[in-house]
């Protein structure tokens, strides 16, 4: 599997990144392109300990029941809740928020696996640094397929 931490990958990412316009449109979902960068952004930095999520007791549970469904043998799924803090309302500047994406995504890259400071995803569970590389790639590639690149 391709990971955040190989250079040749992460570039791969980025260069998917750079084919998005402000007129992208979502194949599924409700999310704008500008949301979409922002919401993955908030992502990643959940692993750099600078998000905290709360998470309900009964997703906590479910997470760990299906980490290793979706993280480990399985896929994000079209149309996926999503925890509160990832949803964006606004209109983020296009430029800014894919700027802070790629900046955030190379991050894994230049630092590799110390990048990542929280070891307890309130809702996943405890991950190890291959499972929060799978969690990264597969949630931005989902995103990146859900705006057709």
């Amino acid at each position: 599997m391709p990971s955040v931490f190989n250079p040749a990958d992460n570039q791969f990412m980025i260069d998917r990144i750079e084919k998005l316009t402000p007129e992208s449109q979502a194949l599924w979902g409700r999310m704008s392109v500008n949301q979409m960068f922002v919401h993955c952004t908030k992502a990643i930095e959940v692993a750099f300990g600078h998000v905290e999520l709360k998470v309900m007791l009964i997703f906590k549970l479910l997470g760990r029941l299906l980490k290793n469904k979706v993280i480990v043998n399985g896929k994000l799924d079209k149309n996926s809740p999503t925890a509160k803090e990832f949803v964006i309302k606004d209109q983020p500047d296009f430029e800014l928020s894919k700027k802070q994406l790629i900046e955030a995504l190379q991050k894994f890259a230049q630092e590799g696996p110390s990048c990542i400071k929280l070891k307890n995803h309130p809702f996943w569970g405890p991950l190890n640094t291959e499972e929060w590389d799978m969690l990264m790639w597969k949630h931005l590639d989902h995103h990146l397929k859900q705006f057709g690149v």
